[in-house]
């Protein structure tokens, strides 16, 4: 039953969307023994075990695209990542808007869901503890296998990064930036602390993903746009945190904390029984108003 589930459910993200390019990105090492697996979560696929990073590239159709492109960075708390749910299903919307999505296959901790040995789980924090996160670190709970991990997955975001200003030209995309869920937040804020001129992202999105290092701002800073539910521990204080570090520093940035629905935030029915359900949208507003695509699209 497991496998015809399993193959119901690859079919069905095949059909959602498909990817037209696959890279292996530089931090990938042929001489590793691949264990990235794909298991069934969440009524999706999620994919576990991955130690050669890559990128697959959805691109809309040409009378449609807009210019814009966005990197997709999956969360599953670094030890998974939610493909269905943050990768097909979200290229699907972006690409029926006009926009390219790349879905980024970072580094993980491990092949399983287990908790990394050395781990602790962090304090609870609400939303008005905010100042309790110096620097919007919201990782107070630092080991060294776990930093080791973010490290290179803000590597390979960078990587990303440069992949598809590399093939600008030929992909018609002139802006690109990242929309982070829950680790892969995370991930985005970290590549941000290190990123070279040419890999700078020319906005940021997170969905429930706070930095998990501490963040250094960038002069300029790219225009940031921060969702959540108020009420989730750590995540809200950490984001507000990380909206105050980004408007003393002079950049430009915009927080949605919603006050209901549960998180982190996948696309949902457009029904009215929250207003968290509009949150997709609103992330393509906040694109378009910001002009990082071509508004005539």
């Amino acid at each position: 039953m497991r496998k015809i589930l399993f193959s119901i459910l690859f079919v069905a993200g095949c059909m959602i969307a498909s990817a037209q390019q696959k890279f292996m990105l530089p931090n990938a090492n042929p001489q590793v023994k691949d264990t990235e697996h794909e298991i069934e979560q969440y009524g999706g696929i999620s994919i576990l075990g991955v130690v050669n990073p890559s990128v697959e590239v959805y691109l809309p159709e040409a009378s449609k695209a807009n210019g814009c492109a966005v990197i997709l960075c999956p969360g599953g708390g670094l030890r998974a990542l939610s493909w269905t749910s943050d990768v097909i299903e979200m290229a699907k919307l972006l690409n029926e808007n006009g926009y390219a999505a790349i879905g980024l296959k970072y580094h993980l901790n491990s092949g399983t869901m287990q908790m990394p040995k050395g781990m602790k789980m962090p304090p609870m924090v609400d939303v008005t503890g905010f100042a309790n996160f110096k620097d919007a670190d919201c990782n107070p709970a630092h080991f060294p296998q776990g930093d080791s991990i973010l490290a290179l997955a803000a590597n390979d975001a960078n990587a990303a990064m440069r992949l598809v200003r590399e093939h600008a030209a030929e992909w018609k995309i002139n802006k690109v930036g990242y929309l982070g869920f829950s680790a892969g937040g995370g991930v985005a804020f970290a590549a941000t602390n290190i990123a070279k001129p040419e890999e700078m992202p020319d906005f940021i999105c997170t969905n429930f993903g706070p930095a998990l290092c501490p963040v250094k701002v960038p002069n300029p800073a790219p225009p940031l746009l921060i969702m959540s539910r108020v009420d989730h521990p750590n995540v809200a204080a950490g984001l507000v945190s990380l909206f105050m570090e980004w408007k003393k520093a002079g950049g430009n940035a915009e927080s949605h904390l919603y006050g209901d629905g549960k998180g982190p935030y996948q696309l949902m029915p457009q029904n009215g029984t929250t207003t968290t359900e509009a949150w997709s949208q609103q992330f393509l507003l906040w694109l378009k108003a910001k002009d990082f695509c071509d508004s005539k699209k």
